[in-house]
């Protein structure tokens, strides 16, 4: 009773949250800065986009704190069910702002900087609905370690991927780890070493992204995927997503373990009877968006 209070609480706040930030980005006056992020949220499907354009939507730390409080507040509402993350202007994330990153910030600074990366990194890939890049421009450094530690990633063809911190003497380590995860160590390598960029294409072609589409159709392709997430049943894809991150972590044989003993858990779960007897039923099924269970 008290989580539902507290994310119908949320759910209004955000509404609320949603007018003031529309309206900033459209009547922000000189003294006012525009919000570094604006964050929607309707018929399931929560919209974050990052808003500083005229700074290339460098994951500053207030950008990432601010990105980090748009994906945690209310993960755990049954509300939410998948989160688009995109961006305003011709570069979705040029990666870490370097003028943070100076020796007159200080190391405390600078680590506080790269733990709250990892944790936008990592709340990304553990918050328990699917989370989606919706790309249509650059993604470099940083920005493409959030675009390789999203679930699904859809994005123009005119769209670019790269590392280049090399080439300003900052390897670029801590996207590694996502990329590395994402495309085969030989194509995270060569982009970690030359900095040079891939395209959309050959970011498809190892496993960077999902799906190319022409700049047009990138709005209605990323909404299409989100709809059909949100006809599925919240606590299956939820265990599903947390099933595939820690099995993905594991030798074969314990994967297999793991994966085996989910797969009778999920059949335990009202939801998955309810799908199973739709199907036998020829019906669609009736989600009830619970992890409640039908038998032990």
């Amino acid at each position: 009773m008290a989580r539902r209070l507290l994310c119908r609480s949320v759910g209004v706040l955000q509404l609320r949250r949603d007018v003031p930030l529309l309206f900033a980005s459209r009547c922000c006056s000189h003294t006012e800065p525009e919000p570094l992020t604006v964050i929607r949220q309707s018929n399931g499907i929560r919209r974050i986009i990052l808003n500083n354009p005229k700074k290339r939507n460098a994951l500053s730390l207030s950008m990432l704190e601010s990105l980090r409080e748009n994906i945690r507040t209310g993960a755990d509402c049954d509300d939410l069910r998948v989160i688009i993350i995109s961006a305003t202007g011709p570069v979705f994330s040029s990666g870490h702002d370097l003028k943070e990153l100076t020796s007159s910030q200080g190391r405390e600074h600078h680590t506080k900087v790269f733990n709250t990366c990892t944790e936008v990194m990592t709340l990304i890939q553990d918050v328990p609905v699917p989370v989606v890049a919706m790309v249509n421009g650059v993604a470099t450094a940083a920005g493409c370690q959030l675009v390789a530690s999203c679930d699904i990633v859809v994005a123009t063809d005119k769209s670019t991927f790269a590392t280049p911190g090399v080439n300003v003497g900052l390897f670029c380590s801590t996207p590694a780890v996502a990329i590395g995860r994402a495309v085969p160590r030989k194509v995270a390598m060569e982009m970690l070493f030359t900095g040079s960029p891939i395209s959309a294409h050959d970011a498809l072609l190892h496993g960077l992204i999902s799906k190319v589409v022409p700049e047009e159709r990138l709005e209605e392709e990323t909404l299409a995927i989100a709809q059909r997430i949100c006809r599925t049943s919240r606590p299956v894809v939820a265990l599903g997503k947390a099933t595939f991150q820690r099995q993905m972590a594991q030798g074969r044989d314990a994967a297999y373990a793991t994966a085996s003993k989910v797969m009778v858990d999920n059949l335990a779960m009202r939801d998955g009877q309810e799908g199973i007897r739709a199907f036998i039923e020829k019906r669609r099924p009736m989600w009830s968006h619970e992890a409640g269970k039908t038998h032990d």
